[in-house]
């Protein structure tokens, strides 16, 4: 397992000289490119597994991610994955820049995951600058059909924002929030007559106009099916009626169904997408979660994710 960085002053320390290191990188052993996104991942693991046993004890290296993450929060209360900042469009308009992919601005769901995590630890937006900012980043950014993140894609895990707006207000029941409402609705909205979900690659082109349809697949089939148990949804009928968690999730769940991949952008030179795990790994995770949910007391997420 890739150690935590805490000695090595990455690329990131030109936007943010006074902020120490302790974040995790995506690769095995990549100390100039630790990121947000994994960082904020891993201390909710060793948050959740801490006291398990008597050699548990993680408060260290959770307080340094902590400190590295809150330091790179954005001016606009958002988090890239690598980079504080990084905004510059005009650099997508260059002529070798078609692909689109030369910066890393403040996106929804690295946002939301790193919120999830602050909430994890018990800030909230009325005792953490840092959680009060990206909510409101978060509120700013939501289209107005509903959807948090473009597209449906990678990340449209409406369990983050449901573990933001749970930072805000624990004492309400965050996902009867409107904005949680509003994206519950889009997705519902968009969920295809096959009982799955499914969105083309287009919808990741720069001039992004809305949803693309696609032919349902296996991967973005869980990724809704979280964000609505997230938000409360487990008994909705488009969770759970006839055959809807079962014909895509299940299918890709289990060793002889491989099911659609997830399709590939159009305009991103770089993405985890296409992996051959994610069509196995979420869809494994929403069934968990939703056997989980049925067999609980509680019809709701305790975690943000």
């Amino acid at each position: 397992m890739p150690k935590q960085i805490l000695d090595v002053d990455g690329d990131w320390i030109a936007r943010r000289p006074d902020v120490r290191p302790g974040g995790w990188a995506f690769q095995y052993a990549n100390p100039h490119y630790p990121d947000v996104d994994d960082t904020a991942v891993v201390a909710m693991a060793m948050d959740r597994a801490q006291g398990s046993s008597a050699a548990s004890d993680f408060r260290a290296p959770i307080a340094r991610a902590r400190e590295w993450i809150v330091g790179m929060q954005s001016k606009n209360g958002g988090w890239g994955a690598f980079d504080a900042d990084n905004e510059y469009d005009y650099l997508n308009n260059i002529p070798f820049a078609d692909h689109g992919a030369l910066l890393d601005p403040p996106t929804e769901d690295v946002t939301a995951r790193c919120v999830s995590m602050l909430a994890q630890l018990g800030e909230t937006a009325d005792n953490s600058d840092a959680v009060a900012r990206a909510v409101d980043y978060l509120r700013r950014t939501q289209h107005a059909g509903g959807q948090l993140v473009r597209p449906l894609g990678h990340e449209l895990h409406l369990r983050h924002l449901v573990g933001a707006v749970r930072a805000q207000r624990r004492r309400r029941r965050s996902w009867r929030r409107p904005k949680c409402r509003k994206a519950v609705a889009w997705l519902v909205a968009i969920q295809n007559a096959d009982g799955g979900w499914g969105e083309d690659g287009a919808s990741y082109k720069l001039d992004y106009r809305g949803y693309e349809p696609a032919p349902s697949t296996a991967s973005q089939t869980a990724w809704a099916l979280l964000g609505l148990m997230a938000a409360g949804e487990v008994d909705h009928p488009a969770v759970s009626a006839r055959h809807r968690l079962s014909r895509h999730a299940r299918k890709a769940a289990t060793a002889s169904g491989t099911s659609r991949a997830t399709p590939r952008p159009a305009s991103r030179a770089c993405s985890t997408c296409a992996t051959t795990a994610i069509a196995k790994f979420f869809p494994l995770w929403a069934l968990a979660r939703y056997r989980n949910l049925n067999n609980a007391n509680a019809r709701a997420c305790a975690f943000g994710m």
